[in-house]
């Protein structure tokens, strides 16, 4: 059940307001009796429920009297206050976050080959935005069949705006694909990427009928390997992620001449 304790009242302060609604304008004395707040704290809380802006006070009256702020008024104080802390908090963190990010180096890319695999649409997609996050210098996109990003859900959204993301920390990012491929594109996919990501001058598309495979490489020592459902219901089905600076190069060897062949194209 709902309590103003949820919002971050005392169980004093919460009975003292309670209490105000119900006898109107009273003393400090009268509302320690029908709060039950004792009286060596009434004046505390009353203090404290006056900074939350849920009570005003009749100075010129001997003794002090005090009355409530109406319930919806002091509920929108209450909810305000908090939203203002949890964007402090969220201040906070994202200064935790910066720092952390320049002292968290990660080690140096090993020569020895390593890999791991995601399979499932959450786990693949995770997988896919962790690796687009980790580039610092280029993002090769490759897709000739149906890919997750290049549809119009929340898992499509989601990898433009890691794209965005990888374009602002000065990422190059090459996107190649079948002239079918674009094709099938809805004009919301087209709108999305021409307005967000296409006026970019590092990020570039090109069609090509040569293209096979979908994969994306990452600062040429990565290659995160898309493999279809083989039931053929147009998900994703697992996530390869290859970890070896000689394949990766053997696919870029493989991936440039089919680039620099293919045409360029505007979203």
């Amino acid at each position: 059940m709902a309590s103003l304790r949820d919002l971050g009242l005392s169980e004093y302060e919460a009975r003292a307001y309670r209490a105000l609604l119900n006898t109107g304008p009273t003393t400090a004395k009268e509302l320690s009796r029908a709060s039950d707040v004792p009286m060596g704290r009434i004046y505390d809380v009353l203090n404290s429920i006056e900074q939350y802006n849920l009570v005003r006070s009749q100075t010129a009256s001997r003794p002090k009297k005090y009355v409530a702020v109406e319930p919806a008024t002091a509920l929108d104080r209450l909810l305000e206050d908090k939203r203002r802390e949890l964007e402090e908090k969220a201040d906070q963190y994202q200064s935790i976050v910066d720092e952390l990010s320049e002292e968290l180096d990660a080690a140096e890319p090993v020569e020895e080959q390593f890999w791991t695999a995601a399979v499932g649409q959450e786990e693949t997609t995770d997988l896919l935005l962790e690796r687009l996050t980790a580039a610092d210098r280029h993002i090769i996109m490759v897709a000739s069949t149906q890919s997750p990003q290049f549809d119009v859900s929340e898992v499509g959204e989601e990898i433009v705006e890691h794209l965005e993301e990888a374009l602002e920390r000065g990422v190059e990012i090459d996107v190649l694909l079948t002239r079918e491929m674009v094709e099938s594109f809805s004009e919301e996919v087209g709108r999305r990427y021409r307005e967000r990501l296409s006026g970019d001058p590092d990020f570039k598309v090109r069609t090509s009928e040569n293209v096979t495979g979908t994969f994306n490489l990452i600062d040429d020592v990565e290659c995160v390997i898309q493999v279809p459902n083989p039931l053929g219901s147009g998900e994703t089905f697992a996530m390869i992620d290859l970890k070896d600076p000689e394949f990766a190069t053997n696919v870029y060897d493989e991936f440039k001449p089919t680039w620099d062949g293919a045409e360029p194209l505007s979203f």
